[in-house]
């Protein structure tokens, strides 16, 4: 009869996350979430199955807790939807290094994404839901008459989440946060309600 387990998986994931995030998922060794997470190999094979299956779960558990915030930060009255917007785009400019670290997100989708079905559907949810929360906000901005009302939400949103992605993307390569501060400036500009609407080529 196993022996019932007496550690917190919730927290061995979280733990296992960061070496996951500082290393990426091939480069992370055993030994590494060994040290990380405090348990032997045995146990940690014995609760999540193998690497994969802990990388999975740590992986899940990142993209739930940060939607869940991304869905905080942008939730709210449509008086301060663009107000909101604009927080939350200059928020991804203000610290490089940790720009450089990069988004366990962006990270594992690039590494992996394109060849690990798990790791796809859970990127694929994870920005979706994150399009869905900044189409929802941007489609707020609109009723409150800020935000530009020439553009589909849908589209509005798509956009941001291409500014944001582009602006992690960046950062990782190191450029300055004047730099990234002045793309996300543009993009709150772009999609000001009184910002006027680009003419169309003939």
């Amino acid at each position: 009869m196993a022996r019932p387990r007496t550690f917190d998986e919730a927290l061995v994931a979280r733990r296992a996350r960061e070496a996951f995030h500082d290393h990426g998922y091939t480069a992370t060794s055993v030994e590494q979430l060994t040290a990380a997470t405090g348990l032997r190999r045995s146990s940690l094979y014995g609760a999540f199955g193998d690497k994969h299956g802990l990388f999975l779960s740590a992986f899940g558990q990142y993209c739930d807790e940060e939607m869940a915030a991304v869905r905080d930060q942008l939730a709210g009255a449509d008086d301060e939807a663009y107000e909101r917007l604009g927080r939350h785009l200059r928020s991804k400019t203000a610290d490089p290094a940790a720009s450089r670290r990069g988004c366990l997100l962006a990270k594992a989708t690039a590494e992996l994404a394109d060849q690990d079905p798990d790791v796809a559907r859970i990127s694929a949810a994870a920005y979706d839901t994150y399009e869905q929360a900044l189409t929802g906000c941007f489609r707020a901005a609109q009723t409150a008459g800020d935000a530009r009302g020439d553009l589909d939400p849908q589209e509005g949103g798509a956009l941001l989440l291409t500014v944001l992605r582009g602006i992690e993307a960046l950062g990782r390569a190191g450029r300055s946060e004047p730099a990234l501060r002045a793309i996300a400036e543009t993009a709150i500009t772009v999609l000001a309600a009184d910002h006027p609407k680009p003419e169309e080529c003939p």
